[in-house]
């Protein structure tokens, strides 16, 4: 009997343990962040779209891999039995086994302990369950790998190789639901870009209110070649932003102070994606928050439908007074 381990045994074996490990971390991850999205925490950050699309990336890649390695590795242990006791799948077996056993240990302690402090949510279970499902296909595959090759446990491994295609394809269309086509996140991205421009045009004009007393007539006004400022224009259609310079409201007859209004086009409606995320704060991506600190001291709404949409904006004296002097000259 040649036990010896080839080069060609050690990188098959070595591909399949960092496939595996890979792509179980992704599906975990990429499960979480379908269960954050349609079980919003107020606690939680914000959705981004990243959390989907890498998770995704890598297992349309990655599980492929693993399959054709184990289809290798297969295809040689009928053809060369005494392959299956080689350290090096012993020791991959083994560790994986332990790596599992470990995950599902754990995963039942911190089920306990969370329910013992009365902190369950539909969340934490769901993601429990998520960790558990996976670890144990993988645990009993690969218990089943030492076993004997009888037919019942070649037919379980089959069963059980089938059911991780099957967990795969379902955590990826449900990504796909949560974030949609890429037409649609580039169409959000867009949005975005839009959002931060009307923002930055709003933090401009407060600015200009201060340094003369008085809003801009136009945009163009707010164009400054010492510090590069430029009035943004739409991304995608490179069109104009519209603004406008509104009557000042009062309220009992006082002045509150200056309005002004701008507008964009969107291609589709706001998406309110608070909550949605991990607990470490919100990620990046084209996930942004729907309000935002404005310059006139409070929080403006930036919530908007598909189509054409305008923001009015009152500048509140008392915060950002005129600069008198500079207004004087």
């Amino acid at each position: 009997m040649n036990n010896r381990t080839t080069p060609k045994d050690f990188f098959l074996h070595l591909g399949a343990v960092v496939a595996l490990y890979t792509s179980a971390i992704a599906l975990i991850n990429l499960a979480f962040s379908v269960v954050n999205y349609y079980n919003p925490d107020a606690l939680a950050g914000y959705f981004s779209a990243s959390s989907v699309a890498w998770p995704v990336s890598m297992l349309v890649v990655l599980i492929p891999v693993l399959y054709v390695i184990e289809w290798l590795i297969g295809r040689d242990l009928v053809r060369q039995p005494e392959k299956r006791e080689i350290w090096i799948r012993r020791w991959r077996i083994y560790l994986t086994l332990f790596l599992a056993g470990a995950t599902i240990v754990g995963d039942l302690i911190t089920l306990i302990n969370t329910y013992l402090n009365g902190e369950v949510t539909s969340r934490f279970m769901y993601k429990i369950l998520i960790v558990l499902l996976i670890a144990g296909v993988i645990f009993a595959y690969y218990l089943l790998a030492r076993a004997l090759e009888s037919a019942r446990a070649k037919r379980w491994r089959t069963i059980l190789a089938w059911s991780g295609i099957i967990v795969v394809l379902i955590s990826i269309i449900a990504g796909f639901m949560v974030v949609g086509s890429p037409n649609k996140q580039r169409a959000l991205r867009f949005d975005a870009q839009r959002v931060s421009d009307l923002s930055n045009i709003q933090y401009q004009v407060v600015n200009y209110w201060q340094q003369k007393g008085a809003l801009p007539a136009a945009l163009s006004d707010l164009n400054d070649s010492i510090s590069g400022f430029s009035a943004p224009v739409d991304p995608d259609t490179k069109a104009a932003y519209t603004y406008e310079a509104l009557a000042p409201i009062s309220r009992a007859g006082v002045p509150v102070g200056p309005s002004f209004q701008v507008c964009a086009d969107f291609a589709l409606e706001s998406q309110d994606t608070s909550g949605r995320g991990a607990y470490n704060g919100y990620g990046g991506g084209i996930a942004v928050p729907m309000t935002y600190p404005s310059s006139a001291g409070q929080t403006d709404s930036w919530a908007h439908p598909a189509g054409h949409a305008c923001f009015d904006r009152t500048i509140d004296p008392s915060r950002y007074p005129p600069n008198v002097k500079a207004s004087a000259i």
